[in-house]
């Protein structure tokens, strides 16, 4: 699906996505990634939703969010929540949603500075 938002090119947009990949700034990426509005668009060295461990969410606390969005996939799963705990123990956000809402909703967050983090599982 391509995303028609206002674009500020300054800003990391999510301008796509699809079976596989997303694309950042209309350059395509696989895989999981972790993605915040300013800086480069990092990997993220998880496997499936069914592997996810505690410290691959603990590692995003070094990116300092005031939320972290989680897209989970194709489909909306909640991950077990001592995956997420070190994150509500920093203070930070977490909302989980199926990989394209959070695509749709980190965009929107973006747009109003706020300081997000997407953590998103391949579609």
């Amino acid at each position: 699906m391509k995303l028609q938002a206002e674009r500020n090119d300054a800003l990391n947009t999510v301008t796509g996505y699809g079976a596989g990949y997303i694309e950042i700034n209309r350059v395509r990426h696989e895989g999981a990634l972790r993605l915040q509005p300013e800086g480069d668009v990092l990997g993220w060295p998880v496997g499936s939703f069914e592997d996810l461990v505690e410290a691959d969410f603990e590692a995003l606390l070094e990116l300092a969010p005031e939320l972290v969005l989680f897209g989970s996939g194709p489909t909306h799963r909640f991950p077990p929540p001592r995956l997420t705990a070190a994150l509500l123990r920093a203070g930070v956000g977490v909302e989980v949603m199926a990989t394209p809402a959070a695509c749709r909703t980190y965009n929107i967050l973006i747009a109003e500075g706020r300081r997000v983090l997407a953590a998103l599982l391949p579609i």
